[in-house]
């Protein structure tokens, strides 16, 4: 075919996402202070519990470098399973809390916002990282998402097999007893909340 003809031969395409063999949700872990970044990719859903694990199982790994904080700030979007009346949620964080003797603050950005928060952004990283490559296996995305630089930082990056399973939620009754370990700034109750652990 010369430049300018056109081609009028029907060609088979697929003009829709491939049924994937395999599936990875991503979560992040983000400091903007220090342009450090933890990715996980995990195979089950990301559930409360999965996200409650990557940040205990974060900060198992960070805490020796912080030995003077004692208490997190969590910028997070209001999503269905981290949002602060999502009681399988709060309820593991104030045992995390609790066990870690840390206050824990949340912080949650109001819907169509969260291109705001700035581990949302890392995503875009990766995106731009990976352009357009086909990601044909986990071993592809794992090997994507640790050559990734931003600022000369590499990402540590973990897969996740465990799996979580969805609906797993508290009695209204039970919660009441963890909603007392919970400050919520009055007129943005889902928005701002504090979790303060008992003295140790």
């Amino acid at each position: 075919m010369t430049v300018g003809e056109k081609n009028r031969r029907p060609i088979q395409a697929v003009d829709h996402d491939f049924k994937p063999t395999e599936t990875l949700t991503p979560f992040g872990i983000f400091l903007p202070a220090s342009n450090d970044l933890w990715l996980s990719f995990v195979y089950s859903k990301l559930t409360a519990d999965a996200i409650v694990d990557r940040l205990e199982d974060w900060w198992q790994q960070v805490k020796a470098r912080f030995p003077h904080i004692h208490r997190w700030v969590i910028n997070a979007d209001n999503g269905p399973e981290n949002h602060s009346r999502r009681t399988q949620f709060m309820a593991r964080l104030v045992a995390l809390a609790q066990q870690e003797q840390l206050t824990i603050q949340l912080a949650y950005y109001p819907p169509y916002h969260s291109k705001y928060n700035p581990v949302k952004r890392t995503f875009g990283w990766l995106e731009q990282h990976w352009q357009g490559s086909l990601l044909d296996s986990v071993e592809t995305v794992i090997r994507f998402a640790e050559a990734l630089t931003f600022k000369g930082h590499h990402p540590t990056v973990s897969l996740v097999t465990q799996t979580y399973h969805t609906g797993v939620k508290l009695t209204q009754k039970a919660m009441m007893e963890f909603e007392q370990n919970l400050q919520r700034v009055p007129g943005l109750e889902k928005w701002f909340v504090e979790i303060v652990p008992t003295p140790a």
